[in-house]
């Protein structure tokens, strides 16, 4: 028996999860290696298995999506995150937080350690900018202060830090901060990227 026909037959009675075209297209388009993506694959299943078929084909790797609560609840690498929910929006193509695989090898690509500096930052402010229009003003830092500190602060608190920030960090003065001021704040703290790393 030549080697040829070993691998073949044990590629025969393998189940396959992605074309190797699918794979190669991920790869392109994450910073995951093949290996780290069936990894992700095998996570995403854990979540839903009565969901997820260990097949991704006719689309399924779009179509199926997990609910967010699902998503929150049982993937381990966001549980902990104080703003789970917002992340799960903002990588959804539903963008209610519902996750097709597509969805999370995105959002876990985003949060690895391979993931550049400037994309982090660039979903960072995606995420704190909660009502979606392209600055973060006071109201979205409330949000992010209320997810961030639970419930140690008073409103009165919030606010002076709030007005602190927009003063150091508002540089054109309109009151809000457009993607530049964001991005010069957050690249001079010093948690940001430890912040921003998920291991998969």
């Amino acid at each position: 028996m030549n080697p040829y026909d070993y691998n073949h037959h044990t590629m025969g009675n393998k189940l396959v999860t992605f074309t190797e075209q699918q794979l190669e297209n991920y790869q392109d388009c994450t910073f995951f290696t093949r290996k780290e993506i069936l990894r992700v694959h095998k996570k995403y299943r854990e979540i839903r298995p009565d969901l997820v078929p260990k097949c991704m084909r006719q689309n399924e790797q779009v179509t199926v999506r997990i609910p967010v609560e699902d998503i929150i609840e049982k993937l381990p690498e966001l549980r902990e995150n104080p703003f789970k929910k917002r992340i799960c929006e903002v990588f959804s193509r539903d963008g209610k937080g519902n996750l097709s695989f597509e969805d999370i090898l995105d959002l876990l690509s985003v949060f690895s350690e391979q993931a550049p500096r400037d994309i982090k930052v660039f979903y960072a402010f995606k995420i704190y900018d909660f009502d979606n229009d392209q600055h973060i003003g006071p109201e979205d830092l409330d949000n992010a202060l209320v997810l961030l500190m639970r419930q140690e602060l008073t409103p009165e608190d919030r606010q002076q830090i709030i007005e602190k920030v927009i003063e150091e960090a508002d540089v054109d003065g309109d009151g809000k901060l457009s993607y530049m001021e964001f991005e010069h704040v957050i690249t001079r703290a010093p948690d940001f990227l430890p912040t921003f790393h998920i291991r998969i």
